[in-house]
């Protein structure tokens, strides 16, 4: 039988401290504990430069598409409807900056410390 299953790109910090992006699958059904969910908007036109994630967050774009790059340039975009799974919390880090004109409307879901980070593996 076929797993149900929704995309998500996730960034992580590697074993060579650098912050790395993959596309991954989440599988539907499974609970997961989360601290806190948070919504934000943020000004279209908007960027921010080099940080890490503060902690392991879904972090759902409502409005606005916006570039994401590592310092080893890797990089993505992120539209309306995508989930990204921030888990470089140490490391590189990785910026951002909106490309179009729309403000970043987002929620953030926060995970619990034991929380395992991705449903199911990478693509």
């Amino acid at each position: 039988m076929a797993r149900s299953v929704i995309g998500c790109i996730r960034l992580f910090t590697g074993a060579d401290g650098r912050s790395h992006v993959e596309h991954t699958d989440i599988e539907l059904g499974v609970a997961r504990h989360a601290k806190l969910a948070r919504f934000e908007e943020t000004a279209a036109g908007s960027a921010l430069d080099w940080h890490t994630a503060p902690c392991a967050q879904f972090v759902i774009t409502l409005t606005g598409t916006l570039e994401f790059t590592t310092r080893d340039g890797e990089t993505f975009i992120l539209r309306p409807g995508d989930i990204l799974l921030a888990a470089d919390t140490t490391g590189t880090g990785h910026r951002w900056r909106l490309i179009d004109d729309q403000p970043w409307r987002r929620v953030y879901i926060e995970l619990a410390e034991s929380a395992p980070a991705a449903g199911s593996a990478s693509t």
